[in-house]
């Protein structure tokens, strides 16, 4: 027994042995799994800290790649069209090739290099273009019955103002809006105080202009809201295509004028029951357009007949028809909102000191470029009527009043302003809309 119980202290030691053995080889176990855990703890550091770096670089990545996004304009439109365009370069219109002996100017290198030499003229005019389709897209998707005209008009211009950057005679407005309804062919915008409303039956011309550095662009559609009218509409559209297609360079007036009073009065329209023979007025006109100058001296007529002057290299024009339910003639009626200087005024001796003044507040702000007594409000101009009046009768200022068919009939209009490139035709403010 007392053999055994030393037998079993042996053990008991020997076991004791083992253990101890093994306690240090759990320590040395523990501290390699500490090392392993400070290794791996190190390698997490690391792999976070590289982590972090990717995602700096995907954040200015993402963040050089939001800058290279070009702008998008919004919905009313409030950025500059200038900002929409960073390179400055503004898109062309529709390209149109010269017919029969002028073929061979588009392969010019001559006509080449006299166009690289007119490029910021082109570009100028083309940025005008650009503020014009996007002002009127935007005012198509508003226009509805029931508007005040005023409204309308001020809506329109403020968008222009902001979107050409309005700055003084650089940049702007280049005559005021017209919105001639129903019988009035042209020249009517509302003056201040007018509460003329939009109505669904009305037929609605929307002229307005759009200039960079005098370089104008004049432009404009018709609005109906009643199908009746569409081939109305119709007429004047195609009529105005037709002038532009036959325009070019030393192409005659009277023959662009035939083109189109052939192709207007080929339609017809039927107005409450009664139908109507479309009719050219014979004494509205196309014109040639200069810097700061609307009407440049040549008239394109929409009827055959007319003058015999030919159409010239560099030229821009405004083409426009104007398709008549009435006699197809029209006369001043209505009160004036229109005026212009005359473009070649010289200096007349004014005796009211009241004309003088506003004579300096229309050379600042519009010089040879048309406005409306709208325009003088919004400068601050009060009580001007006699001192305008006053610089009429010297023939310091036109006036332009609304031009009207006969009362209850219905005119449409379609316009474009187009370049005679040396080697090419552009419509200037061509769109997808017209």
């Amino acid at each position: 027994m007392a053999t055994e119980i030393m037998n079993n202290e042996v053990r008991v030691g020997e076991n004791e042995e083992s253990e101890a053995s093994n306690g240090i080889e759990k320590l040395e176990i523990s501290n390699g799994t500490d090392e392993v855990s400070e290794n791996s703890s190190s390698m997490q550091k690391d792999e976070d800290g590289v982590t972090a770096e990717v995602a700096k670089k995907k954040k200015k990545k993402n963040k050089s790649k939001k800058k290279k996004e070009p702008l998008k304009q919004t919905d009313p439109p409030s950025i500059p069209v200038v900002e929409l365009f960073p390179s400055r370069e503004f898109p062309e219109g529709e390209i149109q090739q010269y017919k029969d002996d002028n073929l061979w100017r588009i392969t010019s290198e001559e006509k080449r290099d006299l166009e690289r030499f007119e490029k910021p003229r082109y570009n100028a005019v083309r940025q005008a273009a650009e503020v014009h389709r996007q002002v009127r897209k935007y005012i198509r998707s508003i226009l509805k019955p029931g508007m005040l005209m005023t409204d309308l008009c001020e809506t329109l211009e403020n968008t222009v103002r902001k979107l050409i950057s309005e700055n003084g005679l650089q940049a702007g407005i280049a005559f005021p809006t017209g919105c001639s309804l129903n019988w009035v062919a042209a020249h009517w915008t509302p003056n201040s105080g007018d509460k003329t409303v939009l109505e669904y039956d009305d037929v609605m011309k929307l002229d307005f202009g759009t200039h960079i550095d005098g370089n104008i662009v004049d432009c404009a559609f018709t609005v109906a809201f009643n199908p009746m009218y569409d081939p109305l509409l119709e007429a004047s559209r195609e009529a105005t295509n037709t002038g532009i297609k036959e325009a070019g360079i030393d192409v005659r007036l009277c023959d662009i004028g035939a083109a189109i009073q052939e192709v207007m009065e080929s339609y017809e329209v039927e107005i409450n029951g009664k139908v109507f023979q479309v009719k050219s007025i014979r004494n509205l006109n196309g014109h040639s357009i200069g810097p700061y100058q609307i009407h440049a001296g040549k008239s394109v007529p929409i009827v055959k007949g007319g003058e015999q002057t030919k159409m010239e290299e560099g030229e821009f024009y405004a083409i426009e028809t104007f398709a008549s339910t009435g006699k197809g003639y029209v006369r001043e009626d209505l009160e004036c909102s229109h005026y212009m200087k005359n473009f070649d005024a010289g200096h007349i001796p004014l005796r009211l000191p009241r004309a003088k003044q506003l004579l300096a507040t229309i050379n600042k702000n519009f010089s040879t470029l048309a406005f409306c007594r709208r325009y003088l409000d919004r400068l601050g101009e009060t009580k001007y009527l006699m001192a305008l009046k006053n610089l009429c009768d010297v023939g310091i200022v036109q006036p332009y009043p609304p031009l009207c068919d006969i009362k209850g009939s219905y005119v449409s209009q379609f316009e474009h302003t187009i370049l005679l490139r040396p080697t090419c035709k552009e419509v200037i403010s061509r769109g997808d809309d017209y």
